[in-house]
């Protein structure tokens, strides 16, 4: 399977981690894509085999658990991956009620009024399908519309900076708030607890690195990552994949190219 790492737009950067392109002509059997726990909700553009009946343009809340995407035969997907703090501001709901859940947004404005999946189904290349699902975001995030909790904001990316392997008290006292305050901030803003968004950020460093040193040293990379040891490690990699790094690694190398 083919994969590009796009750029997002300067007007997006604010909003946008990344975006990911992913493409196979030849996938010969049904299969899942995983999209495993990374601390960002996504808006997805999804093309794959008929027959699987997918909704072709879906927004995913956080995931803890691993989300199974069905391909087969011709298939594309753009994700756009938004930093953790946007999705209530994005989209108005509260980030609690999309986690590990996904909604068809074609049908909500203004995606609908924009006939954006129309255009994206018949767009003839990845650069025009970009260009509509950009359009779309510019339109969510126009001028007076977003109100971007600041404080959410501010821990999100201290969490992350330190691959979530800090004391929520320290978030707290960086804020200035208590521990509810700060549980109430996260269950609207970003749809799982400061912990559990600790425990992703933690989990995905170590999946990264794992991934880079072809899954050797174990136990070093627990400890670099702040686990106890390496058993803690491999704990994570069961909650969130449902697989020990071993099975992980077998499947992602069984994977269809």
């Amino acid at each position: 399977m083919r994969t590009q790492l796009i750029t997002p737009l300067p007007a997006l950067t604010n909003y946008i981690s990344h975006i990911m392109m992913l493409e196979s002509e030849r996938l010969s059997f049904d299969t899942f894509l995983p999209l495993i726990a990374k601390g960002y909700p996504s808006v997805v553009f999804q093309l794959t085999a008929s027959h699987l009946h997918v909704d072709n343009l879906v927004l995913y809340g956080q995931n803890v658990r691993p989300i199974l995407l069905p391909v087969s035969g011709a298939t594309m997907l753009i994700a756009y991956f938004l930093y953790p703090h946007t999705l209530k501001a994005l989209f108005g709901w509260s980030a609690r009620e999309l986690t590990d859940l996904s909604v068809d947004i074609s049908l909500s404005e203004p995606a609908r009024g924009m006939r954006v999946l129309e255009q994206l189904l018949n767009a003839p290349s990845l650069e025009q399908r970009l260009a509509l699902m950009n359009d779309y975001l510019l339109r969510l995030i126009s001028p007076g519309k977003l109100e971007v909790n600041q404080p959410v904001l501010f821990a999100t990316r201290m969490i992350q900076q330190h691959s979530g392997a800090l004391s929520m008290l320290k978030v707290q006292q960086e804020l200035y708030v208590t521990e509810r305050t700060l549980q109430r901030m996260f269950d609207m803003h970003v749809g799982v607890s400061p912990k559990t968004f600790g425990r992703i950020c933690q989990f995905d460093a170590a999946l990264r690195q794992l991934s880079g040193n072809g899954f050797t040293d174990m136990a070093g990379v627990a400890f670099q990552q702040g686990y106890a040891d390496q058993s803690h490690l491999i704990r994570a990699f069961r909650d969130f994949t449902g697989l020990t790094p071993l099975e992980y690694q077998k499947a992602a190398t069984d994977f269809p190219a």
